[in-house]
């Protein structure tokens, strides 16, 4: 398969191997708290680092990420500062920043900055997750062939072409550049092929169409005759019933003998007629139509529409470069076809992806969540503050769904300092257990616990899963951690044997044990030291 080159690559290669994992600390001032500890949440800081400090508790979880990263213009003067342990690439970096239209080299650091953003991201979403990254004709074909190398070829899905601006630029020498695109990949596209309830469909409103109700025996309504237009070697096929149908001659049946035998056994089939034909209800037809790759502007939008939403959210002061328009990442999530998804935008700007997420779940019940991620200071000024006011409502707004408000809840978060086991050892940053906990089981097993841990016994049991328990013996207080209180005995070590099942096994998180190995093997039980020295007694 083709690679893409670009300079610094061999530098940031496994970048994301070594970011330092950071827990993220809650700022309950400016959020919104709701009563569940999977709640939404809104970060403050380095969308690396975010990803980064997600991994232990979303990897593998998040079924919808939308991205849209700087177009790359030249014009936005961003900054690529991540902390890539090479000389020679800080030196490059130095001298060559912030990336502007005279930077040469500008399609080099781009793609410097998204290659391990890209494996994070990976690493987070689900099997059977879809991942949609804006893009325009500058770093398209960039990008491609990035996501096909990180992602598999095999799991590009489509590019979708969107209609940015409805004006026409007459100032232009040449073409009129009023489109942007959407690339589509999967983590694994085979799964979405198994199952036709997997297939992505855009929804529609098809009730009309289908005025009985699915409970009607006869069918709701006669879709599908047993015969269409198209070249095939014709067949007879004959029913139970003795009602026969041919095929004839230069057309074919839409379903296989198989598949009739089936429907018929199902009483799927109608016989009122001249022509045998398949029933179809409205629940099935409601699934929708496979989605264009030429999205419709009444379906996603324009660029327009994004703002004008900004400033029925902010007034006239809400003005906030190009936004999404709400209808686009409505139409994009809504494809994942969950209502239960988690939504990962980890270059989060006005909070459009936030926005449309709680419109969806006013419209149909949906429990969706988000996850937004923003490092510029506007965070809180405009991200959270459009999500604030999307819950709350806005009075003043003429949508009467934006003026009631959609109710829900977010945590704001920052980052904290990285978890460092030689500042650990001096009893420094000590995070929070659950913080803890969660990044010893991913670290562990791989496992993503999905929820804010807690302790569920007195020796630290925190999750089990196939057979294997896990515990930690913890507080972050250095005191605590100092004393005899944390440290694995014989006493603990037989009362979390005789907690477990049999045949079952259990990882033990410690500072310290009094009992060897070999009889913690005994009983089933893996002893793993927490950062040497943390617990001992000098100043």
């Amino acid at each position: 398969m083709p690679t893409i080159d670009f300079k610094g690559k061999q530098d940031i290669y496994a970048h994301h191997l070594t970011v330092a994992y950071r827990p993220l600390v809650p700022d309950i001032a400016r959020s919104i708290p709701g009563d569940r500890s999977d709640d939404n949440l809104i970060i403050h800081g380095d969308n690396l680092l975010a990803l980064k400090a997600l991994v232990p508790r979303y990897a593998d979880r998040i079924r919808c990420i939308y991205l849209d990263p700087p177009y790359n213009t030249g014009q936005e003067g961003w900054i690529y500062n991540d902390c890539v342990n090479s000389p020679l690439m800080q030196r490059w970096l130095r001298e060559n920043g912030p990336v502007d239209d005279e930077d040469l080299e500008r399609h080099d650091k781009w793609l410097a900055m998204m290659w391990p953003r890209l494996h994070l991201l990976r690493d987070l979403l689900a099997e059977n997750g879809l991942l949609f990254v804006s893009v325009d004709d500058r770093e398209q074909h960039h990008l491609r062939m990035l996501l096909d190398e990180i992602f598999g070829a095999a799991n590009f899905f489509a590019q979708l072409t969107r209609r940015a601006m409805h004006t026409v630029r007459n100032s232009s020498k040449d073409f009129n550049l009023n489109a942007d695109y959407v690339l589509v990949y999967g983590k694994n596209k085979a799964w979405f092929g198994e199952e036709p309830e997997r297939y992505i469909r855009h929804r529609l409103d098809k009730a009309s169409r289908y005025p009985k109700d699915d409970n009607d025996g006869r069918g709701p309504y006669k879709l599908d005759p047993l015969h269409a237009r198209n070249y095939y070697e014709p067949y007879e096929f004959r029913f139970a019933n003795g009602r026969k149908w041919s095929a004839p001659k230069g057309s074919y049946p839409r379903y296989a003998p198989e598949k009739l035998r089936e429907l018929e056994a199902e009483s799927r089939i109608d016989f009122a007629g001249k022509v045998p034909r398949a029933k179809r209800y409205l629940s099935e037809v409601q699934q929708g139509q496979p989605p264009d790759a030429v999205l419709k502007p009444e379906d996603v939008g324009f660029n327009a529409d994004g703002t004008r939403t900004l400033r029925h959210v902010f007034g006239e002061g809400g003005v906030f470069p190009q936004p999404k328009p709400v209808q686009l990442l409505r139409f994009l999530v809504s494809l994942v076809n969950d209502p239960d998804a988690i939504v990962l935008d980890s270059f989060a700007g006005s909070g459009t992806t936030a926005h449309a997420v709680l419109s969806l779940n006013q419209e149909d019940g949906g429990n969706r969540r988000f996850i937004l991620v923003e490092c510029e200071d506007y965070a809180d000024s405009i991200t959270a503050e459009r999500v604030r006011r999307v819950i709350r409502g806005v009075p003043e707004a003429q949508d009467e769904a934006l003026r009631q408000g959609s109710g829900g809840s977010f945590t704001f978060c920052t980052l904290g300092q990285p978890l460092d086991l030689e500042r650990m050892i001096r009893g420094e940053n000590l995070p929070e257990w659950g913080d803890f906990a969660a990044y010893l089981l991913h670290v562990a097993s791989g496992i993503s616990s999905g929820v804010t841990l807690e302790p569920q016994s007195e020796d630290g049991l925190f999750y089990r899963a196939n057979g294997m328990s896990y515990f930690l013996l913890y507080r972050p207080d250095r005191d605590y951690l100092c004393s005899n209180d944390p440290v694995l005995n014989e006493t603990r070590a037989r009362r979390i044997r005789a907690s477990l099942g049999e045949g079952d096994r259990a990882l033990v998180f410690a500072p310290g044990k009094f009992i060897s190995q070999r009889e913690l093997s005994d009983l089933g039980i893996t002893f793993c030291r927490l950062p040497s020295g943390v617990f001992r007694m000098d100043p």
